[in-house]
C-alpha cells in the first residue's frame, strides 16, 4: 500500500517533467544532477576567490555563490524544466573584480547595483520579446569571438595570480619565478587538472583544487584557521548593493556588458546542452524559451541581492546530460546540492591562489573552443573577431573588446560594399561604441 501511494504521488511530477516523452527515470535524473554538480562545484571556491580581491568578505561571497547557484538551478529545473544548472559566471566575475572594481575604482556595492540593473533589464527584455531581436541581429562570429576573448582574459588572470607570468617593464610580461613555492604549487595544480581532464574525469577541476590545497596545507604554502560559520555571515554582502550609484550615466556601459555577456552566454549554453539532450522541437525551436530566460534573469537579480556577480547558465550542464539527464529534475538536484554546499564556506579560507589560479587557466582554455566557429579564412569575419578576442585580455576589458569588434565589423562591411548586410541594431550599437571611443579620447 505505501508503495502504491508513493507511485501515485510521483505520477503528477513525472507528467510535469515529461518523463515518458523524454525517456527519463528518477535514478538517472538524480545521478545526472550529482554529475553536473561535481563538474561545476569548483565555482564554490573560485568565485569567492575572485570577488574577494574586489574587497568583498570571503565567507559572505561563498554563501552568496551557493545561494544564487541553488536559486538559479531550482528555477531553471522547476519552472523552465531544463537540465541546465546556473551559477555566478566565469568571466563576468573577473570583469566585475578586475575591470569594474579594481580598474575603474568603482565600489563593489555599486558594481552589485549594476548587476542588479542588468538582471532587471534582462527580465524586461524577455517579457517584451526584445531578446529575439537582439539575438538575431548580432553577428554569430562576434558571439564566438567574445567567448574566446573572455577565455583568454580569464587565463591571463590565472597566470598572473599564480605567478607563472609577471609584469615586465620592457616586454610588458615575462615568465615568473617557477622555483617559488607558491608558483611551483600552481604549476602542479595546472598539470594535475589538465591530466584529469585528459582522462575525462568529470570532477577534474574540483579534485585538482582540493589536491593542490591539501599539498599547500601540508607544505605550509596555505594556512587555515578554522572558525565557526553562520548563515548570518551573509549579511556582510546581502542587500549591500548601491542601485543609486549604478544609475549614473557612467555605469550604463557596465550594465550593458553584464547584460550582453549574460544574454549570449545563456543562449550559447542552451543551444549546446539542448542539442546534446535532443530537447528542441522538429522545427529547431526552443520550447519554453521565455521561461528559460526569465529563470536566468531572476537568478542574476537574486545573486546581486545576496552579494555576487552575474549568474549564468553553465556549459558544464552538458556533463549531466551526458550522464542521462533530460528533465528539470537534473537541475533541481544540482540546486539542492549547492544548498548543501553552504556549509563548506569555512573551508574556503584555506584555498590558496595557487589552487584557484590553475582553475582559471583551465576554464580559459576550455572557452577557447568557441574560436573554432570563426571562419578564419574570411577577412570580413577574421579581422573583427581577432580584434575582439585580443583586445579583451590586452586591455583587461570586455567592453573594449566588444567595441573594437562591432566597430571593425561594421566598417569592414561598409567598405566592402555590403552595408545592407548589417542590421540596423548593429549599426546602432556601432554608433554607441564609436561615441564611447570619442568620449574616452576626450577625457584623457
Amino acid at each position: 500500500m505505501p508503495l502504491k501511494c508513493k507511485a501515485m504521488t510521483l505520477r503528477p511530477l513525472e507528467r510535469y517533467f515529461e518523463f515518458e516523452a523524454l525517456g527519463a527515470d528518477w535514478k538517472t535524473e538524480i545521478l545526472a544532477g550529482v554529475t553536473t554538480f561535481v563538474t561545476m562545484a569548483y565555482i564554490v571556491f573560485v568565485n569567492p576567490a575572485i570577488l574577494h580581491e574586489a574587497g568583498m568578505p570571503l565567507a559572505a561571497v561563498t554563501a552568496a555563490t551557493c545561494l544564487s547557484a541553488a536559486a538559479g538551478s531550482l528555477l531553471m529545473g522547476g519552472y523552465a524544466r531544463y537540465p541546465i544548472a546556473l551559477a555566478p559566471g566565469m568571466g563576468l566575475n573577473a570583469y566585475f573584480t578586475y575591470t569594474v572594481v579594481l580598474g575603474m575604482k568603482v565600489p563593489w556595492q555599486a558594481a552589485l547595483g549594476a548587476v542588479f540593473l542588468s538582471g532587471v533589464a534582462f527580465l524586461l527584455l524577455t517579457m517584451l520579446g526584445v531578446r529575439q531581436l537582439i539575438v538575431s541581429s548580432i553577428p554569430a562570429e562576434l558571439h564566438a569571438a567574445v567567448a574566446a576573448g573572455v577565455g583568454l582574459f580569464i587565463a591571463l588572470v590565472g597566470f598572473r595570480n599564480s605567478g607563472i607570468v609577471v609584469a615586465d617593464r620592457v616586454n610588458l610580461v615575462a615568465l615568473g619565478n617557477l622555483s617559488d613555492r607558491s608558483t611551483a604549487l600552481a604549476v602542479f595544480g595546472l598539470v594535475s587538472m589538465a591530466a584529469l581532464l585528459a582522462w575525462r574525469v568529470r570532477a577534474a577541476m574540483l579534485i585538482g583544487i582540493l589536491a593542490t590545497t591539501a599539498i599547500g596545507l601540508a607544505t605550509g604554502v596555505a594556512k587555515w584557521t578554522p572558525r565557526a560559520y553562520r548563515l548570518g555571515d551573509l549579511s556582510a554582502t546581502a542587500g549591500k548593493l548601491d542601485i543609486a550609484a549604478a544609475l549614473r550615466l557612467g555605469f550604463l556601459e557596465i550594465v550593458f556588458v553584464f547584460l550582453f555577456i549574460d544574454l549570449f552566454d545563456n543562449v550559447g549554453t542552451l543551444l549546446a546542452v539542448g542539442k546534446k539532450a535532443n530537447l528542441f522541437d522538429q522545427a529547431h525551436g526552443i520550447p519554453r524559451v521565455n521561461r528559460i530566460l526569465l529563470s536566468d534573469a531572476s537568478a542574476t537579480v537574486i545573486g546581486s541581492l545576496t552579494g555576487t556577480s552575474t549568474v549564468v547558465s553553465y556549459i558544464e550542464s552538458a556533463a549531466g546530460v551526458a550522464a542521462g539527464g533530460r528533465t528539470g529534475v537534473t537541475a533541481m538536484v544540482t540546486g539542492l546540492l549547492f544548498l548543501a554546499a553552504l556549509f563548506v564556506a569555512p573551508a574556503v579560507g584555506a584555498i590558496p591562489a595557487a589552487a584557484t589560479a590553475p582553475a582559471l587557466i583551465v576554464v580559459g582554455s576550455l572557452m577557447m573552443g568557441a574560436a573554432s566557429e570563426i571562419a578564419w579564412t574570411d577577412p570580413e569575419v577574421a579581422v573583427p573577431a581577432f580584434l575582439t578576442m585580443l583586445t579583451i585580455p590586452l586591455t583587461f576589458s570586455i567592453a573594449n573588446g566588444l567595441a573594437f569588434g562591432f566597430v571593425s565589423f561594421t566598417l569592414v562591411k561598409i567598405l566592402r560594399g555590403k552595408f545592407r548586410a548589417v542590421s540596423w541594431f548593429v549599426y546602432a550599437l556601432t554608433a554607441l561604441f564609436a561615441l564611447r571611443f570619442a568620449y574616452l579620447a576626450s577625457s584623457r
